[in-house]
């Protein structure tokens, strides 16, 4: 009797580790699928406003006939955004339904090598959008910071041109110093690249200081810039109208607020991007999807914030949005109060906010 009894507790112990193993597969598989279902719901909203945007600039092209520094550069960010997003969803969508990566893995690596490039042009079009953003509210009195400003300002189509090129030339050596396999501890995905000496991790490193640090870097900078001129502006206004009203800036407020928006959310990305990679590289967590839906966060309140930061987009956006809603009268309690549009009056001139002195300056922002 003890001996059967000791036979059917080792036959318990052991249908109880089989059903914790697969219990625990299950809820991984189901962690994956919901993943690919909520980056799915993620990528339509991306690429929604992401064409609504570049549809929108090539709109205002045909009326005005030439592009503003910043349309070039919002329409550069819009064409990667998408980009990225097709091309992360269509691996997902792979690496699901094969399962046992019975295809052959170069597919696979060269969506990744893409992927990996096109996040860099969207990191360092971010960036640059914000660069030009503080270039134009803030008039700084170094004769050669400023030279340096117009050389780069002068060339955005073709340091728009070059993000990408830059991006594609720095995720090449991905193909020497990366294994194309996958050494993640459980439920393998397909084609993975990941470092296999110490030349792959500083590569790895290095690129992530590239991608994600030094656009970064200069995003906070530009926002410091920004927002302490800002203050300081909104101080000598005050004392010019002896604290009678509070200051206004009209319509450069809503940039400010676009382009302080851009920073924060883009540290807040970056924060998670680093801890996600050092998982995926340090400890071989099968997170990678992990960072695709987070991504496709990053640029679904990117393109949010863009279509904000421009008036007559947001304007046309809600207009858009409530004559859907006509169509439902069960859903107009959803429908934004939109803003009439005021009587034309003279052009009035705008304020910039300099490092020294309050100047008075057509500011082309937007």
């Amino acid at each position: 009797m003890v001996r059967r009894r000791h036979g059917t507790s080792s036959i318990d112990d052991l249908t109880t580790a089989l059903k914790y193993i697969w219990g625990n597969i299950v809820i991984m598989y189901m962690n994956k699928v919901a993943i690919w279902v909520m980056t799915g719901l993620l990528a339509t909203t991306t690429v929604f406003f992401n064409v609504y945007i570049f549809l929108m600039s090539i709109w205002n092209y045909r009326q005005k006939k030439k592009w503003s520094p910043s349309e070039t550069i919002i329409l550069a960010l819009s064409v990667a955004d998408v980009a990225h997003q097709l091309i992360c969803y269509f691996w997902m969508t792979m690496d699901e339904l094969d399962s046992k990566c019975l295809i052959d893995q170069k597919p696979y690596t060269v969506m990744l090598l893409l992927i990996y490039s096109l996040k860099f042009t969207i990191m360092w079009d971010t960036s640059f959008l914000t660069f030009y953003y503080s270039t134009k509210l803030v008039s700084t009195p170094n004769h050669c910071y400023t030279q340096i400003q117009d050389a780069i300002l002068k060339h955005v189509t073709l340091a728009v041109c070059l993000i990408p090129l830059l991006g594609l030339g720095t995720c090449m050596p991905m193909l020497m110093v990366f294994k194309s396999d996958n050494i993640t501890a459980a439920n393998k995905d397909c084609g993975i690249l990941t470092p296999t000496n110490n030349i792959g991790h500083v590569y790895e490193a290095m690129y992530l200081i590239l991608s994600d640090v030094l656009p970064g870097v200069l995003m906070v900078k530009c926002c410091f810039s920004i927002s302490f001129h800002l203050a300081v502006h909104l101080r000598k206004m005050k004392a010019s109208s002896n604290g009678a009203h509070m200051p206004k800036l009209g319509s450069q407020m809503r940039v400010i607020q676009m382009a302080l928006s851009l920073v924060a959310v883009f540290i807040l990305f970056l924060v998670i991007d680093l801890y996600v990679n050092y998982q995926i590289s340090v400890n071989h967590e099968n997170i990678i999807g992990l960072t695709f839906c987070f991504t496709s966060i990053y640029t679904t309140v990117t393109a949010m914030v863009l279509i904000y930061g421009k008036k007559t987009f947001w304007k046309a956006l809600i207009h858009e949005f409530n004559v859907c809603l006509d169509e439902y009268p069960c859903l107009y309690c959803l429908k934004v109060p939109e803003q009439k549009a005021k009587p034309s009056t003279p052009e009035k001139v705008q304020t910039c906010f300099s490092q020294e002195v309050f100047v008075l300056n057509k500011c082309v922002i937007v």
